[in-house]
């Protein structure tokens, strides 16, 4: 039987971040109860087509997962494994907010067979989360996850962010030490992106806030890399640390261009070969699957050189790095004939190595990959 993975996207949030672009919304109940059914039909319409495959990992993520009725989720979970063969050791995860999560919600996520949470902490210091715009502070994080180990979560994820308006370095060593005190199994660290029309991009052109420099951005990734490696935690890919045992199996699942379905509002789909991708507003969402079609707004076949680079791209994010043999077995290429004159420039510039068969950036290629990444492009 074939595998894959399965994300579910839940669009609602208390409030948008002010950094945020991603499609998400407050909702009123009544929106969000229209969404939960046609979600629910998607699934169904999804499970005609793709029934066949056993799902080896499931994403809820948003949007805030959390803030919509835990009765849904629970209905969700519960149409997922009518639909689809759910593997016995399935990671399933939601995303949640603190401030957002209560006990009978963390109760009924454990029963419905979600067994890994991923809180959106970003920063424990109150004032850097009230200038980006989240909705909590850093004493609901610690009650979210108290709420979480009651509950008998036991592979918990914490999302940091740092590059942050106004952040020093000595502000987000302080965040990471206070993060250490949670005991978490996971760590998923992103640096701050200014986006196009969000209102932080606005302020910041405006010069009403500061950012970080390059510089000390860079200083806060390694530091913040090295201090969680010394306790315990160990870097598997450029973002994202782990106890051992504990890494995100859906996102390894991306990097390794593996199988899944993205059901909802503007997810993404890469099965057999072709990527599509689902509208991205309501109404277009919701008047497709009435017509009895999934709600497909476009689509595109992956070519070979297409998938070479993309093979290439993400796994050289791995801090495992690429395998020469995977790639050769994969594509029937000689990976040193066709891009040997690359690698040997990029290791003379300190950006990769070369190690037991193996292509991996150096510390100092994790700052500069996409310069190692476009000489991957077709």
């Amino acid at each position: 039987m074939e595998k894959a993975g399965l994300y579910i996207h839940i669009p609602f949030c208390e409030r948008k971040c002010h950094y945020c672009d991603f499609t998400s919304i407050p909702g009123n109940k009544d929106l969000k109860d229209r969404y939960e059914e046609y979600l629910i039909r998607e699934i169904l319409l999804a499970s005609s087509i793709y029934g066949n495959l056993k799902i080896e990992t499931v994403f809820i993520g948003g949007g805030t997962p959390s803030v919509i009725h835990e009765n849904s989720i629970r209905r969700i979970m519960n149409t997922i494994r009518r639909c689809f063969t759910l593997d016995s050791d399935a990671e399933v995860t939601i995303e949640i907010n603190p401030g957002t999560l209560t006990v009978d919600k963390a109760k009924i996520y454990r029963e419905s067979g979600i067994n890994r949470a991923s809180v959106g902490i970003q920063s424990m210091d109150d004032g850097i989360l009230k200038r980006i715009g989240r909705i909590h502070n850093e004493q609901q994080v610690k009650d979210t996850l108290k709420i979480l180990r009651l509950a008998g979560f036991e592979n918990i994820n914490g999302d940091l962010m740092f590059g942050l308006p106004h952040q020093s370095l000595k502000d987000f060593m302080e965040t990471l030490e206070k993060t250490m005190l949670l005991d978490l199994e996971h760590i998923s660290m992103y640096g701050l992106i200014l986006e196009e029309e969000t209102l932080l991009y606005n302020w910041y052109n405006r010069g009403l806030v500061s950012m970080p420099t390059e510089d000390e951005e860079r200083d806060m990734y390694h530091t913040g890399i090295d201090f969680l490696e010394s306790k315990g935690f160990r870097q598997y890919e450029i973002s994202n640390l782990s106890r051992e045992g504990f890494e995100c199996r859906h996102n390894l699942g991306y990097w390794r261009l593996e199988s899944y379905i993205g059901l909802g509002l503007s997810s993404h789909s890469s099965m057999g070969g072709r990527r599509y991708w689902n509208h991205s507003g309501f109404s277009n969402y919701f008047n497709k699957l009435d017509a009895g079609d999934l709600p497909i707004e476009g689509e595109e076949i992956i070519s070979n050189d297409l998938l070479e680079a993309e093979y290439l791209i993400l796994g050289i994010r791995l801090k495992e790095g690429l395998s020469i043999e995977d790639y050769e077995k994969r594509f029937k290429l000689s990976f040193m004939g066709k891009y040997g004159e690359v690698i040997h420039r990029h290791e003379a510039s300190g950006l990769i190595e070369l190690i037991d068969g193996r292509i991996k950036l150096t510390r100092k290629g994790m700052d500069l990959s996409n310069q190692v990444e476009i000489d991957f492009l077709p």
